[in-house]
């Protein structure tokens, strides 16, 4: 079943975007039978949980932080973690920075962009983001990268809504991306990816142009009440 999702799931992205399996609350066994079936993008919102379920799998899998991250627990999961998506201040990026310099690491960063229409999401605004980006401190930075962005559309069955939110991130990163920001030793900012789509939207995130899609349920169906 496992196997089945995700096979037409990748069918579905066609190689437009790559899939992150989301495995918040799933058992090492089922991310094992991802891992089979050919994943190798793991999502997880808590880093307890990735912590934990990291040393169980392969070692070629790729640890993708998607939830809130505070910085007091930064530190755990710095000797592996491949990207960390939900970055929301410059103080965030420099604890990052920090931890990932004692394992000699470069870690790769998504700016996490408010965009639903709900207070409970986290997230810079453009406006935010582009002074983040500004900030001379940035160029102090040599053990981050940050790819590009990362957004949540509200949670809403207004598929026009959420096509609408997408798009303006797109627009957003576009005008980004064209930017040269200056960045830690020398180099400049280069954007890769942008973070956008989860089960229920990621085919219209796919259309308005995402990269990365965070898909948990549609692989391993109904969430689980988390016991971590």
């Amino acid at each position: 079943m496992i196997a089945d999702a995700i096979h037409q799931i990748q069918t579905e992205l066609a190689g437009r975007a790559q899939l992150i399996a989301v495995t918040k609350t799933k058992p090492v066994a089922m991310l094992q039978e991802a891992y089979d079936a050919g994943c190798r993008k793991f999502g997880e919102n808590k880093v307890q949980e990735m912590v934990e379920k990291q040393p169980q799998l392969p070692a070629d899998l790729e640890w993708h932080l998607i939830g809130h991250l505070q910085t007091n627990k930064t530190k755990y999961i710095a000797p592996f973690v491949t990207l960390i998506h939900s970055v929301d201040s410059l103080k965030l990026l420099q604890e990052i920075n920090k931890q990932a310099a004692k394992y000699n690491r470069v870690i790769d960063c998504l700016l996490q962009i408010y965009i639903a229409d709900e207070e409970t999401k986290f997230g810079l605004s453009a406006d935010e983001a582009e002074e983040l980006l500004n900030d001379p401190a940035l160029t102090s930075l040599s053990n981050v990268r940050i790819v590009g962005l990362m957004g949540l559309a509200t949670n809403t069955e207004d598929e026009a809504q959420i096509r609408q939110e997408f798009r303006g991130l797109k627009q957003l990163y576009d005008k980004l991306a064209a930017t040269s920001w200056p960045h830690g030793n020398g180099e400049r900012i280069q954007f890769s990816e942008l973070s956008m789509g989860m089960s229920g939207d990621y085919r219209i995130a796919v259309e308005e142009g995402s990269t990365l899609v965070r898909v948990g349920s549609a692989i391993f169906g109904a969430r689980n009440v988390s016991t971590l």
